[in-house]
């Protein structure tokens, strides 16, 4: 699959699909859990509290890995796995930017000092489950 079609295949799933598993590495071994992500050029974005185990893990180990696409309607479903480094952001900018009221059931706004932002740049993104055969790597 041309590099211009991966692309476009992976920015589809990155808008359409916000809810993934974010894996960190805990006590050596992988922990998963579901987030919401925002995606802006291929950076991801994750609101979380500032007192989770996800943020002393990033802390202690910043490797992660993303799971994200899968809508459960068949073995076909294209899906992305990302590999990646997580980063943990308080800045009012990056807090304001994404911001919305669904966070409201966890924080008070986004002013909120438990309130920080997972930014997630990813060194690799494999496209799966295409009907070219997977996977895919989207060259960064």
């Amino acid at each position: 699959m041309e590099q211009s079609k991966i692309r476009d295949k992976a920015v589809s799933i990155l808008d359409s699909d916000l809810i993934g598993t974010l894996a960190t590495v805990k006590d050596g071994k992988p922990f998963s859990r579901y987030m919401t992500f925002f995606n802006e050029n291929f950076t991801l974005f994750s609101a979380t509290d500032k007192d989770t185990h996800k943020v002393e893990d990033i802390e202690a180990n910043n490797d992660v890995h993303i799971l994200l696409g899968y809508k459960g309607e068949g073995l076909e479903d294209a899906y992305l796995e990302i590999e990646g480094t997580a980063a943990i952001k308080a800045s009012p900018d990056i807090k304001e930017k994404i911001w919305n009221d669904k966070l409201k059931a966890w924080f008070e706004g986004p002013d909120d000092p438990n309130f920080v932002v997972l930014e997630i740049k990813p060194s690799k993104i494999r496209l799966m489950n295409t009907e070219e055969g997977s996977p895919q790597v989207l060259e960064l």
